[in-house]
């Protein structure tokens, strides 16, 4: 079955999660990255802020709050963290003024001074993007971290609605490229490592930023603890990695 097609936050989703269980005697193990594309992010533009927030296991919804809204860092609501949680992706996504005006429900100026305030905040952050978009549309294309291509020749197009996509793509591209890549080499590390401990335990699946075992439960804290490290390990960013591990009966316990 398509497991990276069964919704994760409605209810029928969560239903349908419960489907998903181990062999009599199995547990599943579900280990997923913490806000694996702002620590990518972070790491490309080398901004400080950032890094730093993230080496403070600060969180960083709540910081981007504080720091877009002018309001202590114990005052904000769940609301602002809401809010900036959609800046902070809405910047890796590379969202416009308007959508995030949309979003918010909020003049298009007001928008735009969220995301000025943003770029602020982390300066490096406006630096990275600009430059990738300027490479992007010297070169016709745009780099992971580990060097995959992603051409875009929309940035040459005659019509503006396409090369505006163009630009989204330059910036969105060596985010979620880099952090696709990451997720490739952590399956494989996982896979090798529980090999050479000689488990019986098995990698069910990768799902977006999470990876799936199925293990006995005389190997299951072993197993757990091969996969968060090297999950964590797969990758040496500036913000390290962090992966969080659950187990359980179905793949609805797990997560």
């Amino acid at each position: 079955p398509n497991l990276q097609n069964i919704p994760v936050r409605t209810e029928l989703g969560q239903e349908f999660r419960k489907v998903f269980v181990p062999e009599e005697g199995s547990v599943l193990i579900d280990a997923d990255y913490s806000q694996i594309e702002l620590r990518v992010l972070a790491s490309l533009s080398g901004d400080e802020n950032l890094i730093r927030a993230f080496l403070s296991e600060t969180d960083i919804h709540t910081l981007t709050a504080s720091q877009v809204f002018r309001v202590p860092v114990q005052e904000v609501s769940k609301d602002l963290r809401r809010k900036a949680k959609a800046v902070n992706f809405g910047i890796v996504y590379g969202i416009s003024a308007y959508s995030l005006s949309e979003d918010f429900g909020v003049s298009v100026k007001e928008a735009e001074e969220y995301m000025e305030k943003y770029f602020e905040s982390y300066p490096d952050v406006r630096r990275y993007l600009d430059e990738t978009i300027a490479f992007a549309k010297e070169n016709g294309y745009v780099k992971t971290l580990y060097g995959r291509i992603r051409p875009i020749p929309e940035l040459s197009s005659d019509h503006y609605a396409l090369r505006q996509f163009g630009v989204r793509v330059a910036m969105n591209s060596p985010i979620q490229g880099t952090a696709a890549d990451i997720m490739k080499i952590a399956v494989i590390r996982v896979n090798d490592a529980l090999r050479k401990a000689g488990l019986r335990t098995k990698t069910v699946l990768q799902i977006h930023d999470e990876i799936l075992l199925e293990a006995p439960l005389s190997e299951a804290d072993e197993a757990e603890a091969i996969l968060v490290r090297e999950m964590e390990s797969a990758s040496d960013l500036k913000a390290p990695l962090k992966a969080e591990a659950n187990r359980g009966r179905s793949w609805y316990e797990a997560k």
